[in-house]
């Protein structure tokens, strides 16, 4: 027989905490983007943000924590917190929700993130939303309220953890704003002590080896590509390089290995606002589209007139890509030429 769970009493957990997730003293963008909505979130229904730093030698990210929104950062520096460690930052954020009660702790959806956020959720016994892309909470009390696509991204569904504390999310990249530095600002910085003891951490980072990756989440143009283009891109790059655009692809092209998941766009991809986005043999699945709706201009190009991408684009070309994208490249090639004269 199974065992309702008896709801927490809610009362005495307040405000809203933010992990920063970063690597070498450089905080990854997503984090700004929660800590900047976290910030929106606080000023509109009077709740303190806090955001929380693990690693060492944190001095100045603390302080620019506080200049993107937070009002008191909670650092806890130790060697072991050095790397992203299950053990040793499961034990340290596990510790400090316990002593201070956070009503809502939000995380990046990166794989640290997503790992961590997993691993508190059993320790804390408290729920988590996964992968969110809206965020709010609700005017009547302190109830997050997070949607997450559901069905291939053709709905949301909109998530709230009424009984129990902290209220758990992660947050994908792409989908908040972060603020604009504020070096008027001001808060407070607690540095915390880190009982980790030394038989805790089973896994040891040997040898650090960089991985190039992509952020095109921040782009101001965007080319991408589906199934349609087939498996040449060159076309394709050839038209990004010469717009200074990023190059996105969908799913499929992913899942083949044309481009790494860094520039795969959709509700199990990347969100992005890029200023212009020309697409170029996208069908048009919900699960794309919600990934690039928000781009202020969308220029698609597709054989099928009835594909459903020309729904959600501001100017739509029915030709073989093949055909259009040559010329677009000549012209764009002339007038780079005639310029540079």
């Amino acid at each position: 027989m199974s065992k309702t769970k008896k709801p927490t009493n809610t009362t005495d957990w307040k405000g809203i905490w933010v992990i920063l997730e970063h690597a070498k003293g450089k905080v990854s963008g997503v984090s700004w983007e929660i800590l900047g909505k976290a910030r929106e979130l606080g000023d509109r229904y009077g709740i303190r943000v806090s955001a929380v730093l693990l690693g060492t030698n944190l001095d100045e990210v603390a302080k620019e924590a506080i200049y993107r929104g937070a009002d008191e950062v909670y650092v806890a520096e130790h060697e072991a917190l050095m790397h992203y460690s299950w053990e040793a930052h499961t034990k340290v954020v596990t510790d400090l929700v316990e002593k201070y009660r956070p009503n809502i702790l939000l995380l990046a959806a990166t794989h640290n993130g997503r790992d961590l956020a997993g691993r508190l959720a059993v320790r804390l016994n408290t729920g988590l939303t996964a992968d969110v892309v809206e965020l709010d909470i609700e005017p009547e009390g302190e109830l997050l309220v997070g949607s997450v696509p559901g069905f291939g991204g053709s709905i949301l569904a909109v998530i709230k953890c009424e009984h129990s504390r902290p209220q758990m999310a992660t947050i994908r990249p792409g989908v908040l704003i972060a603020q604009e530095l504020d070096t008027s600002r001001t808060g407070e910085i607690h540095k915390i002590a880190s009982d980790i003891p030394p038989n805790l951490i089973t896994t040891q980072v040997l040898q650090e080896i960089p991985v190039e990756s992509v952020d095109i989440s921040k782009a101001k143009r965007i080319v991408a590509a589906g199934r349609g283009v087939g498996t040449n891109l060159e076309l394709v790059e050839e038209l990004a390089e010469l717009l200074d655009a990023a190059i996105g692809v969908t799913r499929p092209l992913a899942d083949i290995g044309l481009k790494s998941r860094d520039h795969q766009i959709g509700s199990t991809g990347v969100t992005v606002r890029p200023k212009l986005a020309i697409i170029v043999g996208v069908s048009g699945a919900a699960h794309f589209v919600s990934g690039i709706q928000d781009a202020e201009t969308i220029i698609s190009i597709n054989i099928d007139e009835e594909a459903l991408i020309f729904d959600h684009s501001d100017y739509c070309v029915v030709a073989d890509l093949n055909d259009v994208l040559p010329e677009l490249i000549e012209a764009l090639k002339a007038r780079l030429y005639s310029t540079a004269k």
